[in-house]
């Protein structure tokens, strides 16, 4: 098929930036160059891959469709220039990263300017959010879950783990009292994600319990991580939070654990995944290597 990888390159920074021109001069082609590969490579597929009006440039269902193609196929050649050592010392390209906006708030943000510094050519672009979203169909480089690793179509780097305790304000314990078994969770208020699946429980000598907000008599649902943690801390109930999100705030006495011989039991661990049938390209390895250098090794919220 008559097309390299420059015209691959053009179409999906193009479709990234909605802007043909600008995506060529990012990669040193004048404007007439950068319209003239992409009408070369569209030839070559037989497909229109972006609209072109003069006002704006949108991606064609036939674009929609090629874009994570030719993603994996840059991705191809820079891991097999890697392998020979031939790629280049500068990583370069842009990086689709997603991960939990409470996660990436405290300890993600914060060391970026460190990792952009070591990758001047090196875009991130980053999704945040606590819903969770899909791996493939996002057509990200890479991910941050909080789950147990079952999907068989993802691969994963384990960042760290992932210790589910309940908690509330002291506040809230003061008026409404404090559980003593999972079973008098029932009878309080609790603070949950919308689906308000039941978490299971489980102390260290091996009894069970769960955490279920959908049979409490009192909801307040927040699919939002850090807005669970202020109501939280606001007394308005008990909620089923990850240490590294609320470890501060046991350690200075503003949250209290509740029943604090049980943890969630539920398997989750956080892992760096992306889709197995993709190759792991030096921009994935890099920052990979680099979360679990800055994050993996001593992660703040134990000890």
């Amino acid at each position: 098929m008559g097309f390299n990888t420059d015209g691959l390159r053009l179409f999906v920074l193009a479709a990234e930036m909605l802007n043909i021109s600008a995506a060529g001069r990012r990669l040193g082609m004048a404007p007439a160059v950068s319209s003239a590969k992409l009408a070369k490579l569209e030839h070559a597929l037989g497909a229109e891959l972006l609209h072109r009006t003069t006002r704006k440039v949108s991606l064609s269902i036939e674009g929609v469709d090629f874009l994570p193609f030719a993603r994996e196929m840059i991705a191809q050649e820079e891991a097999a220039l890697a392998a020979l050592g031939k790629g280049t010392a500068n990583v370069s390209g842009t990086l689709r990263f997603a991960a939990p906006s409470t996660f990436a708030q405290l300890y993600i943000a914060p060391i970026l300017p460190k990792f952009l510094d070591q990758h001047p050519d090196l875009t991130l672009d980053l999704h945040l959010s606590d819903v969770q979203f899909d791996l493939i169909e996002g057509s990200y480089d890479l991910a941050l879950r909080s789950a147990p690793l079952l999907d068989t179509s993802l691969k994963g780097r384990k960042l760290a783990d992932d210790q589910r305790i309940l908690c509330a304000a002291p506040s809230y314990l003061a008026v409404h009292g404090t559980p003593k078994s999972p079973d008098e969770l029932a009878n309080h208020k609790q603070i949950a994600f919308r689906h308000l699946r039941p978490r299971p429980l489980r102390a260290a000598g091996g009894e069970t319990g769960e955490f279920s907000p959908g049979a409490a008599k009192n909801q307040l649902i927040i699919d939002d991580g850090l807005s669970q943690k202020h109501a939280t801390l606001a007394g308005a109930g008990i909620s089923l939070n990850s240490l590294w999100s609320v470890h501060e705030e046991i350690a200075s006495g503003q949250l209290r654990r509740v029943l604090p011989d049980y943890e969630g039991d539920d398997g989750n661990a956080l892992w760096l995944i992306y889709p197995k049938s993709n190759v792991l390209s030096p921009k994935v390895r890099v920052f990979m290597d680099f979360l679990i250098a800055e994050i993996a090794k001593a992660p703040p919220w134990e000890g």
